[in-house]
């Protein structure tokens, strides 16, 4: 890279900003597509990169928080100083900021990827004087022998209509990766020698700062039972909780917060509603109707139930993209039907259901209907009251809160007529040994101490998430899982699993002849974290003829760059 027109002061200063509060950043590297990709549009959009809110300065506390002010321009990346942001023009030659100028007419705007010249053979230096940020995401030089394919096996691309191909001239506004990063501290740490990047956010996320600091709080300052006492710790600890739970209600979109039951997370409350619900309304030659798609949590406990009532399940099954056949969904549809249990998101293919469509449908049969959000809730904004739908899960630890926490939205009648499933202290108003009587929900539901410290982080995970902007969150990484699309599809052999057209988050995939383990222990040496495995939804793996495979999954914290990484990363992978 060519730094010799600049003021020695600019590597002073960049290099400074490199090691300022702890280890380094991942450079942003915004997005093209090699041209070798027949049939589709030579460039990617840079993601529509929703600005961030205004930041209060009553939050001016959230580390590494947001600017008090937002820009339409697009990030500077740092090995460029610019005083102004430059005009959006195809037509020019000089590359934006973030790109490397190549020996050709082809200009790449936003920058190109950097696996891009490596794949072609023609990686150019413009001067032997390379800035101190180009060694920090280095993806090595790959194997030789190493060949581009002219015709990727990607074939969803081009075989379907608007799959995964947004418009060219995607909006350019700044959504602040690079500062969101700074809130994670796992982030920043070395694996196995390399800085790490973290894809298995399908399994579990990581937390930010706020959250960590918010539970510290509560167990140094604030920790003490709820509803139980009149001392000022107590009042406390129990304003927190209640108020972890009103915040539930407002990211879920529900109309009362007595609607919202915490558990440990997603597979208890499915268990709830199976026991409680299901146990009450559910009889011999009932049917429960799900997915193809579904996670083993809500597949197990309806299976139990239907073996303790004589129930039958039925399952919604799935095309070669990863969809419901909602042809199918219509024709199982019976008065019989009691229960329809449906994933928002599926964990192993990223197919979005369109659950605005299934819930009516259920309705119109006289089904109540469970909607599992434990994929949805951390990527698309949810509003159960506009969804009509009948129950809603979803975890903590999968939006950025503490593990052992989670949450049961149910409608306020349903859950009135529930009878309690579990026993014991708190949850109950009156207790002889001839009988007891139960508080009203939510109560009823939660037996004993909960998991006080888990709703406070919850909380601040919710709170955090609203600073940074849901639907710019859903919007960042709708194109960032373009990009990963697109990028994977240049490495040879890489079969997708789940090409549906509406995707969040997940990028399932094998390679015939090396095992998803040996892919995962590869990457995992260079510092790239990501899942192999049957992912608790063998079902839906086995529609593709797999047990296993390989899932990277994104996050609004992940990069470009990242992405790149992990391309350069499989290009390596031994010769089979």
């Amino acid at each position: 890279m060519d730094l010799g027109g600049e003021d020695t002061s600019l590597i002073t200063r960049l290099v400074g900003e490199l090691f300022h509060g702890g280890q380094p950043q991942v450079p942003e590297l915004p997005a093209t597509v090699p041209a070798t990709l027949a049939g589709l549009p030579t460039q990617l959009p840079v993601s529509p990169q929703a600005a961030p809110p205004s930041v209060d300065s009553r939050d001016a506390g959230l580390n590494g928080g947001f600017p008090t002010t937002t820009s339409s321009a697009p990030p500077v990346h740092p090995t460029v100083v610019s005083s102004e942001p430059e005009p959006v023009s195809k037509s020019s030659s000089q590359p934006r900021s973030g790109g490397h100028s190549r020996g050709d007419s082809h200009s790449f705007e936003y920058g190109e990827p950097s696996y891009y010249n490596d794949l072609i053979g023609t990686r150019q230096k413009d001067s032997p004087v390379e800035h101190p940020l180009d060694t920090l995401y280095r993806e090595p030089s790959f194997p030789q022998g190493v060949q581009v394919i002219d015709e990727p096996d990607f074939y969803f691309l081009k075989g379907l209509k608007g799959a995964s191909l947004p418009p060219v001239a995607a909006p350019l506004t700044a959504f602040d990766v690079e500062g969101v990063r700074r809130d994670f501290p796992a982030l920043h740490q070395r694996v196995n020698g390399h800085p790490l990047i973290y894809l298995d956010n399908a399994a579990t996320t990581h937390k930010p700062q706020s959250v960590l600091d918010a539970t510290s709080q509560f167990y140094g300052r604030d920790n003490s039972n709820i509803h139980r006492a009149a001392h000022a710790l107590a009042e406390r600890s129990t304003k927190l909780f209640e108020a972890g739970r009103e915040k539930v209600r407002q990211f879920l979109g529900a109309g009362d917060a007595k609607e919202i039951v915490f558990l440990r997370g997603t597979t208890e409350a499915i268990n709830l509603v199976a026991n409680s619900y299901g146990r009450h309304n559910v009889g011999p030659g009932d049917e429960i109707l799900l997915t193809q798609l579904e996670h083993h949590a809500n597949i197990v406990p309806w299976q139990l139930l239907a073996a303790q009532t004589g129930a039958v399940i039925r399952v919604v099954p799935i095309n070669d993209r990863g969809e419901l056949i909602l042809e199918e969904f219509a024709k199982l549809l019976s008065e019989k039907t009691k229960i329809v249990s449906v994933t928002h998101v599926s964990n192993a293919l990223g197919t979005v259901n369109p659950v605005e469509q299934i819930i009516p449908l259920a309705h119109a049969v006289g089904a109540v209907v469970l909607v599992d959000g434990a994929q949805s809730t951390p990527h698309l904004p949810v509003n159960v009251s506009a969804l009509d739908v009948d129950f809603y899960v979803f975890s903590g630890h999968k939006i950025f809160g503490p593990t052992g926490i989670g949450a049961l939205y149910g409608k306020k009648h349903l859950l009135d007529a529930m009878p309690p499933w579990q026993g014991g202290g708190h949850m109950i108003q009156d207790v002889t040994f001839e009988k007891t009587i139960y508080r009203p929900a939510p109560e009823k539901f939660e037996a004993g101490t909960p998991d006080i410290a888990g709703v406070v982080g919850l909380g601040a995970a919710i709170d955090y998430l609203f600073r940074v902007g849901i639907p710019g969150i859903a919007a960042y990484e709708h194109t960032l899982l373009e990009y990963a699309t697109h990028a994977l599809s240049t490495v040879p052999g890489l079969r997708p699993i789940g090409t549906a057209t509406n995707k969040a988050s997940v990028l399932s995939f094998v390679i015939p002849g090396v095992s998803n383990e040996a892919i995962a222990h590869h990457l995992d040496k260079q510092g790239i974290a990501v899942r192999a495995g049957h992912h608790c939804a063998l079902p839906a793996q086995r529609h593709f003829g797999q047990d296993t495979t390989v899932r990277p999954s994104l996050a609004f914290y992940n990069t470009f760059g990242e992405v790149d990484a992990l391309v350069a990363a499989l290009h390596q992978l031994p010769k089979r």
